[in-house]
Order: structure tokens, then sequence, then C-alpha cells
């Protein structure tokens, strides 16, 4: 079987229906993928996860790095066994989370002169203390230093410090043991000048030669497939995303990711990415759009054009502040159920939802654990914003499959 079979195109957009088979499952796309950063899905369990039909949840490299470490985890015999999932796991390599911690905004003006000599330390030291990384011209008193070699960073933890390389990175998304892992970037901001844009972009191209190198001495660590994917970078900037998407494309891994600061979080920019870089990657591999899925509409602006695959934290974060999602284009698809005028509503969070909070309890009910502080309304909202979510991602399959997806959107947007 090959990893991803396209089966059907819409007739009228970019929409697509297709297979991506792992070893531990075959996920039908265009797919949400709950996050568990570590290791969990918050206030979730794997039986929740099953219930909602969650058909892949997704890792943190970083995090997972940080606690309890990878090779606790490879010893047990990956994540799988660890978090007592047996479905696709895929995890991502720490970039992201390195430029939340570096505030590279501040970095730019220094890099370019501190560079060179930079790389040259990296190159010999396997490790820093946290009074270097404060204090080191490069990085201003950030947390993390990028070089040409890797990336110096300060655990938000315990200040501990800590290097990531390509690959040490991937080395540490096989002890994993993720079904998908992602190849090393850096995330590139939103307001990067041109410059700046372009050197992240090309170490990222970099990068991700030495990540499929890494990757390639062993695909199957724990003796079973594990499929690598590029991430194209490029900022907002539409010739720098065009040229890597076609550099990503052209080094044969299994998916393309795109990632980036804007990617998710500015849905105008996620929708002109996703179209000027969809003509020039494989359209027989999964394409994935990273962070997509702060409102349920964000998921089908990402399928029309062109994308398979998205995570988002903001589902469940939202859930455990009370926000709910619901079919309903007026309010913005949402509801705060913290609100008063809930405390007395006996129907279901949403009627267009088929989960076992929608099925057995009421806004009443759910307003009523909120305003009490009871730990069962984080779990009974999280549950509802991710089976909503899926549930959307069936629908939005079907509507592809029978050349409606437009008349689908047009329902939610």
């Amino acid at each position: 079987m090959p990893f991803f079979k396209l089966l059907h195109k819409d007739s009228e957009t970019k929409a697509r229906v297709g297979e991506i088979t792992t070893d531990h499952g075959v996920i039908k796309t265009p797919t949400f993928m709950p996050v568990g950063t570590q290791a969990a899905v918050k206030t979730l369990d794997s039986a929740d996860i099953e219930e909602i039909k969650a058909q892949i949840i997704l890792g943190n490299n970083y995090h997972l790095h940080l606690r309890p470490g990878e090779n606790l985890i490879a010893d047990i015999g990956g994540l799988h066994k660890f978090m007592n999932w047996k479905k696709p796991i895929l995890t991502d390599s720490g970039g992201f989370q390195v430029f939340s911690l570096g505030l590279q905004k501040e970095k730019k003006k220094t890099f370019a002169a501190a560079k060179t000599a930079a790389a040259a330390k990296l190159n010999v030291q396997t490790k820093y203390d946290s009074a270097e990384l404060k204090n080191d011209p490069l990085t201003g008193g950030s947390l993390v230093k990028i070089t040409e070699e890797g990336v110096a960073f300060q655990s938000h933890l315990d200040g501990s410090a800590h290097i990531f390389t390509p690959e040490s990175a991937i080395e540490c998304e096989h002890k994993l043991g993720a079904d998908i892992i992602m190849a090393f970037d850096e995330c590139t901001p939103d307001d990067a000048d041109l410059a700046y844009a372009r050197e992240a972009m090309e170490r990222t191209h970099r990068w991700a030669e030495r990540s499929l190198q890494a990757h390639r001495k062993n695909t199957r660590y724990h003796g079973y497939n594990q499929f690598l994917f590029g991430i194209i970078q490029g900022a907002n900037r539409e010739d720098l995303r065009r040229e890597s998407a076609r550099y990503i494309d052209s080094l044969g891994f299994d998916g393309i990711a795109i990632g980036g600061e804007s990617i998710g979080y500015n849905m105008e920019a996620t929708a002109n990415i996703l179209d000027w870089v969809y003509p020039l990657i494989d359209e027989n591999k999964p394409h994935y759009a990273m962070g997509v899925g702060l409102n349920p509409t964000d998921l089908l602006i990402a399928v029309e054009y062109g994308a398979d695959m998205f995570d988002c934290v903001a589902p469940t974060r939202l859930a455990r502040h009370g926000m709910l999602f619901t079919f309903d284009k007026t309010n913005n698809h949402r509801l705060n159920i913290k609100n008063a005028k809930f405390a007395k509503d006996f129907s279901p969070a949403d009627n267009w939802c088929d989960c076992s909070t929608c099925k057995n309890y009421s806004r009443a009910y759910l307003h009523h654990l909120f305003d009490a502080d009871e730990m069962t309304a984080l779990r009974l909202a999280s549950i509802h914003n991710l089976r909503f979510m899926l549930k959307l991602m069936e629908e939005t399959r079907g509507s592809i499959l029978d050349n409606r997806f437009n008349e689908l959107k047009a329902t939610w947007i």
C-alpha cells in the first residue's frame, strides 16, 4: 500500500479526499488531529479520544524531550504503549516551540554579526549553561540561540540547557516512535524582513536535508514504519514560499507541511500561502497545514486550498475556558457556557453535534459545572469541541466525494 492515496478531487475547488496508511491504521483525509502535547490530550484519556473517533493525535517533541525524556519513552516501546493509544501518532520537531522561546524578532539585528562565531562555538560544545544563554550577544537575553548547526535553548521548566540539531531532533522523534515525524525547521516571524526571512528559509532547507539523511539511517526504530514530512517556510512572502515549496518538494519527503507563524494564526495569509504553494508540491503526498483550527471554519478554508491535515490546541484550550463550538454562523460558531443565560437552558450544547456530552448533558448542567469549578466541566467541554471538529471533517469528506464542497462551506461561512 502507498503511504498516501489520493481518492478524489472536488470539481470546483482544490479540496480533496485521500487515505494515509500507517502501521497503526489508515487515516482518512482531510482530517483534524487533536493535540496531545505531553502524551495526553488535556483532560482526556485514550478511551475518550477513541470515543470521539479521532484517527490520529499529536505529541510534542520539545515538551516530551524535556519531560519525561525520549529515552524513557523508548524503553517502554514508544508513545503508543506509553499513553495506551493504538492508532497513528504524529510528533512535531520542536521548531515552533524553540521559535516561541527565542523571541526571534528581538535577535534579528544581531544575528548576522554573531552567526559565524556562534556556529563555530556550537560545533565544539555539547552544552550551554543558563548564564551563557542569557548573556550571549546573539540572543540578547532570550532563551534560545540559533546557529547553522542547530539550536541551543534553555528549558522553560527548570532553566536547564539543551541543544537540538536536525540529527538530534530526528533521533528524539525516532525514539518517541510516532508514525509521522517532522523535519527540524526554523519558524519565521510574520514581520521578518526579507534578509532574515531568506536566511531562515535557506537554513530550514539545509536542516531539511540533514533531517532526511538522519531519518533514512533508521526508518523503523521500533520495528514499524516512521514517515518524515518536510516543512515549507518563507514567512508571508510569495517568492520565498514558492521557492521553499519547490525545494522541499524536490527532496523526497513522505509528506509536505506548510509552517510559519502566519499559518492558522492569520487565515487570510494562510489561504494565500496555501494557494501559492499548492501547484508546486506533489499532489500524491499529504499536505499538512500546521496549527489550523482556531475556528471550525478555518478547517474549511484550508481544505478549499488543498490541505489534508490540521492540528490546533485551540479546541481544548477554548473548552477549558467554557467556550463551546456550535453550528451557528451568527455567533461565530461558539458560545460561552459560563454566561448566566444558560443556567436554565436544558438543551444540548449543540443540536448538530453527536458527541456524548451533547447526547447526555444539558447546557444548564455544563454551566453549573463551570460555575462550581468542577473538573468534569473541562472533560465534557473538551469532548464536545474535539468531536465537533472531527464530525465537521467527516461531513467535509462526504461533501468532496459528492462534489458539493462549496455547498457545505456556504452553510458554515
